[in-house]
């Protein structure tokens, strides 16, 4: 932990202290690299009204770095958002490091390509807008890059919680128009203050996309997705078939619509005396993206079942984003982002009591005619203009409001729900000062 914050903190470093004499493009012999390189930097006051944030003040020191080389045959690419939150009044564990670092690396054959990423978080409370996830913060939202991770779909505060997911794909082209795809995934989620329930993920799928035209394609894909449970002795699995269509409708409007069924399990609970019988439902994706001038939008659609969030184990999820991005003139971008999230237990809320079985002592449990389950919202605007070259100042609000009814606790676990799920409506005021210098264009 403490290394990978280290590492964090340290490319955070070299990318402000090398660039602070900025220039168009670097050229040399002793370059080892060649690709467009960028950076942001930005300091910002928030004020926080309603829920368990009232009253609470913060102020944030924060960037983001971005790089992609230009070889076709290994393209790179990496991104970087963190930053430090002092509280000044609130609980001083409300603030503290905030990092969000991701690296992707390609190979790409005649007919074939390989893809390897790593996408890694460090966060003091659950992510909602902008890339690394705080609001008030000053970070673009609105635009790509600026959506939630769907396993932390349960909104809290004050947890402190490390999320990783590796992944590689591959694609292998059969013929002009159709494409293998396979692909996997490891991830974890770990509460460093034990407020929640440490998860760990794997996924694998194997699929075939057809090209039919210049605008259409459909593909086929099944899924394979296994969630276990740290101390928790239990496991959920999921397997999912998926039919998939993609159309561009014109430059602008692009829309894809994957959908079909999938197959639950769950194993593990021991000594319950219950029957966990499998279960199905139908996985939806769907979305629309729309390019505007100058800006963007998009709107998504999620069914589908996730790790539970860390407070359940196992959820069906209904998830819905949108975001909108425009530069209005030379020296003005307006950036708003949305999100509704409901998250429901795999399994019916429980009643523990002492029981006895063939004169063995067993914890038994009694299902209740209740699933837990969170309903989550959030919403962000922000306004971002010019001060000449680099710098600009900016203003932000966010909305963030959750109705939860996960006060019974989960077989075998002694997480405490209540004290970090947030509940009810927060509402956060940013304003701050940010400096943008060009990019700029490694050559060898």
């Amino acid at each position: 932990m403490k290394a990978t914050l280290t590492l964090l903190a340290f490319l955070f470093t070299v990318c402000a202290a090398g660039f602070a004499q900025v220039v168009p493009e670097a050229t040399g012999p002793g370059l080892p690299v060649s690709g467009n390189l960028h950076f942001d930097l930005r300091y910002s006051e928030t004020a926080a009204f309603g829920g368990y944030q009232d009253g609470q003040q913060r102020s944030y020191a924060s960037g983001d770095a971005g790089y992609a080389n230009d070889s076709e045959r290994l393209p790179f690419t990496m991104q970087y958002g963190g930053g430090y939150g002092w509280t000044w009044a609130g609980p001083p564990e409300a603030g503290g490091v905030f990092q969000h670092l991701s690296l992707t690396q390609g190979i790409v054959g005649r007919s074939w390509n390989l893809t390897a990423s790593d996408n890694v978080s460090y966060t003091f409370e659950t992510p909602t807008t902008g890339f690394s996830g705080v609001p008030g913060s000053g970070e673009p939202i609105g635009g790509s890059g600026s959506t939630t991770p769907p396993d932390q779909t349960v909104l809290t505060l004050n947890t402190r919680m490390l999320d990783n997911i590796t992944t590689i794909r591959f694609g292998q082209r059969l013929n002009y128009a159709t494409t293998l795809n396979l692909g996997g995934s490891l991830g974890q989620m770990r509460f460093i203050d034990n407020n929640g329930q440490n998860t760990d993920m794997q996924t694998a799928y194997a699929g075939v996309t057809r090209r039919l035209n210049a605008r259409n394609s459909i593909s086929g894909r099944y899924s394979f997705a296994r969630y276990s449970y740290s101390g928790a002795g239990f496991t959920a699995q999921a397997n999912t078939a998926l039919f998939g269509v993609v159309r561009q409708w014109s430059r602008q409007l692009t829309t894809a619509v994957a959908a079909g069924p999938a197959w639950i399990a769950i194993s593990g609970i021991a000594n319950t005396g219950i029957a966990l019988p499998n279960s199905a439902m139908l996985f939806l994706d769907a979305s629309a993206n729309y390019k505007v001038w100058r800006g963007s939008a998009g709107v998504n659609y999620l069914r589908g079942i996730n790790s539970g969030a860390g407070y359940l184990l196992g959820a069906k999820y209904d998830s819905i984003n949108a975001n909108f991005s425009r530069e209005f003139g030379r020296s003005l971008t307006v950036g708003v982002t949305g999100s509704y999230t409901r998250t429901a237990s795999l399994i019916a809320a429980e009643l523990e009591y002492a029981c006895s079985i063939d004169n063995v002592n067993y914890i038994c449990l009694v299902p209740l005619n209740l699933t837990p389950a969170t309903d989550a919202t959030y919403g962000g605007v922000q306004a971002t203009r010019k001060l000449g070259r680099y710098f600009n100042v900016f203003a932000n609000y966010t909305a963030i409001d959750q109705s939860s009814n996960l006060q019974i606790a989960v077989p075998n676990t002694t997480v405490g729900y209540n004290e970090n799920i947030l509940s009810g409506l927060t509402q956060v005021i940013g304003f701050g000062i940010g400096y943008s210098p060009r990019g700029i264009h490694l050559r060898r």
